[in-house]
């Protein structure tokens, strides 16, 4: 992205809180890019766990990606309700929005994380376009308090949109599963997101790639049962490399994700600070990352030409 670029901000999940909002929004300009924010994203209604109707935020969303002079579509919050637009959508007219970007000035960016997992595994089956998985717009690590957002995370950001000079950053986990070195396309997000796509026409695919995982809030045996879950849906067939992310309020998830994921005869890291918690470090998805059990790191292309197909 550029200085001066357009992003749009929606809200396809949960209901965000209206002074992140605005003080995430102050975030983006003080970037230099030109904020809109969705006719309906401050919306609510009788399910309080939904940012307003399922329709009203799929047109909000839909809106955004078709738009010619909007560059990317940043998603306020996670929460629930991302899995329930996936029919909404004309998937034919954002596909013709897609080309018709890329035409001019490369594919879109869809950023988001948490229950945004149902909407970057639709996009990368749907619309074949890499898409961000990072901090939302109305979070506290971006937009918490006036002293600023969460440093690491906000440089994370900032390099993932514009680029770095000087080559990609890795992201460093803290322990090794399983050793070796992989390369392949990043795909994944938040398990529970993962598992619950399994058996639709949004399953989720890790064959030649690499997988990304990670959760909040879920007991181990919770865990257990997600990944076995995608493990007899044959998700993990083919996977190259597993790399692992936040596990807040998880317990202690290490043993079960080292007995269901190791006997995959892949190198796996873990503890990266991507997903939730702080810091929370952007990687691109439908692009082109490397595992290095020795570094204990995952690297990602940052750069539309390094897109891996």
């Amino acid at each position: 992205m550029r200085q001066g670029d357009t992003v749009a901000i929606v809200s396809p999940s949960g209901p965000p809180d209206p002074e992140l909002l605005r003080r995430g929004v102050e975030r983006l300009e003080g970037l230099g890019l030109k904020v809109v924010v969705g006719a309906h994203a401050l919306d609510r209604q009788d399910l309080d766990y939904l940012a307003g109707a399922d329709a009203a935020r799929a047109a909000d969303l839909q809106e955004a990606w078709c738009d010619p002079a909007v560059s990317a579509v940043f998603c306020c919050r996670g929460g629930y309700g991302a899995g329930r637009l996936l029919e909404l959508l004309d998937w034919d007219a954002m596909r013709a929005a897609g080309r018709a970007a890329g035409r001019a000035a490369g594919p879109k960016t869809l950023l988001g994380s948490s229950d945004i997992t149902a909407l970057h595994n639709a996009f990368a089956i749907e619309l074949d376009v890499p898409t961000l998985h990072g901090p939302m717009i109305a979070c506290d690590v971006i937009a918490g308090d006036d002293a600023g957002p969460e440093p690491l995370t906000w440089e994370s950001l900032r390099e993932a949109l514009f680029g770095p000079d000087e080559g990609v950053t890795p992201v460093a986990g803290d322990r090794v599963l399983a050793p070796g070195r992989a390369e392949g396309v990043v795909r994944g997000g938040n398990l529970s997101l993962l598992a619950s796509m399994c058996g639709t026409r949004w399953q989720p695919s890790f064959a030649d790639g690499i997988a990304f995982l990670e959760d909040v809030g879920e007991e181990p045996y919770r865990i257990d049962r997600m990944l076995t879950q995608l493990l007899q849906a044959g998700a993990f067939d083919g996977v190259r490399g597993i790399a692992l992310g936040s596990w807040v309020g998880c317990g202690d998830p290490y043993p079960v994700l080292e007995d269901r994921l190791r006997p995959l005869g892949v190198p796996i890291v873990a503890g990266l600070p991507v997903g939730h918690g702080t810091p929370q470090m952007s990687v691109w998805f439908g692009a082109l990352g490397v595992i290095d059990t020795e570094s204990c790191s995952l690297t990602g292309s940052w750069g539309i030409g390094e897109q891996a197909r």
